[in-house]
């Protein structure tokens, strides 16, 4: 696989006024030069986060920051950075290594292959799991230290399509998407008990460059269910990106202090209904990846005549 050499550059802007939210945070998004990168990239500047933008295309970062309104003690800072690239993944951190990170959110995605497995170029497959796998892992592991040593911290890595359910002919985004929900929950649990938080979000399906890039592949490749929904969705004229965002920043400030180690998703789960006890929630295994064993269906292994 070649290797991009990475542009490192970064951008300050220094604006006026702010509203309340997450002020004074230091905020880390992946693949914020569009789409649901895009509006978190909005949504945090909107509440006072001070912003760090990484996304591979600066011509489409310099967009975004020519989108943010004008405000006073913020900062927005962007770095161009190909994320499948080794060397670009340690210039970022050394780049940022006298910022004070509070969150992470990990959005960088790409679609990978699409198709049966053995027609995926292997090399396409790899990298779909390198940027959607391993540069989310590369990043927490870089910025978790720093959280520990100042007692606290949130990551955010965004799931998708294939985490939770088989997905046929998306081999390789589906597994990597496991294994991001894994590892999450994972890295929640070694780190519990001092104050860095790590969940999941299940952004559900949105209007993206990716999901245009199923309905490009058509129904033979992807699938005439993945390619209909594709179709479907990209007609729909309501999107979700804003509430997306906004469970991203829910897990982020103090509202949601218990909560690690989940997968909670943006549109189908009520996590911001007021009644809802955090705290048993946080203690159970709701929103977690589990095994089903025939008890969990009301029945045994000598009979699989199971509730559904």
């Amino acid at each position: 696989m070649p290797v991009t050499k990475c542009l490192l550059c970064h951008m300050v802007l220094q604006f006026r006024g702010a509203r309340l939210g997450h002020v004074g945070k230091n905020i880390l998004i992946t693949g914020a030069s569009r789409g649901l990168g895009r509006e978190l990239s909005r949504h945090f500047w909107d509440t006072g986060a001070n912003v760090v933008l990484v996304a591979k295309n600066e011509g489409n970062l310099r967009s975004v920051l020519n989108g943010l309104a004008v405000r006073h003690r913020q900062q927005a800072t962007y770095i161009p950075a190909d994320l499948a690239d080794q060397d670009c993944l340690h210039s970022l951190v050394e780049d940022l290594k006298e910022t004070r990170i509070d969150a992470v959110i990990n959005n960088a995605a790409i679609q990978g292959p699409i198709g049966p497995l053995h027609d995926n170029p292997w090399g396409d497959w790899c990298k779909a799991v390198e940027i959607n796998l391993l540069a989310p892992v590369f990043l927490c592991r870089a910025f978790v230290h720093q959280m520990r040593q100042r007692g606290g911290g949130s990551i955010v890595n965004l799931s998708g399509g294939g985490a939770t359910g088989p997905r046929p002919n998306f081999t390789a985004y589906a597994t990597a998407k496991a294994g991001l929900v894994r590892f999450s929950e994972t890295l929640a649990e070694e780190l519990r008990g001092t104050g860095v938080r790590v969940n999941c979000v299940a952004p559900g399906p949105l209007a993206t460059h990716m999901m245009g890039q199923i309905v490009e592949a058509g129904a033979d490749q992807a699938g005439p269910a993945e390619y209909e929904t594709a179709e479907r969705i990209l007609e729909q004229s309501e999107s979700h990106f804003a509430k997306v965002a906004e469970l991203c920043s829910w897990l982020i400030d103090d509202r949601s202090e218990p909560i690690t180690g989940k997968l909670i998703s943006a549109i189908w789960d009520p996590w911001d209904e007021s009644e809802t006890d955090l705290g048993k929630f946080a203690a159970s295994d709701v929103a977690t990846l589990r095994r089903i064993v025939p008890e969990d269906r009301n029945c045994s292994w000598d009979n699989l005549t199971c509730d559904m």
